[in-house]
């Protein structure tokens, strides 16, 4: 997914601005597993957002479940 990420940056497309507010990248061995599995869904959440059409497309349902996904594991490292 990193590179996914990297591939859109390098094309000018997509922030990722959610992702990197989490200062966490696949290196960062000292933090959570919780965390690494918040920022996956986070990131690949960005990533659906970028390739969605629109909310209904394959993508676009993609980005909304990541979402969730994302929700569900912040709670889970917030306890």
């Amino acid at each position: 997914m990193v590179q996914m990420k990297k591939f859109f940056e390098e094309k000018g497309q997509g922030e990722f601005s959610q992702y990197q507010a989490l200062q966490i990248s696949p290196i960062h061995v000292h933090r959570s597993k919780a965390e690494h599995k918040h920022a996956i869904f986070v990131l690949g959440k960005e990533i659906a957002t970028i390739m969605a059409h629109d909310e209904f497309s394959g993508a676009g349902r993609t980005s909304v479940r990541m979402q969730e996904l994302a929700c569900r594991a912040m709670e889970e490292f917030a306890k």
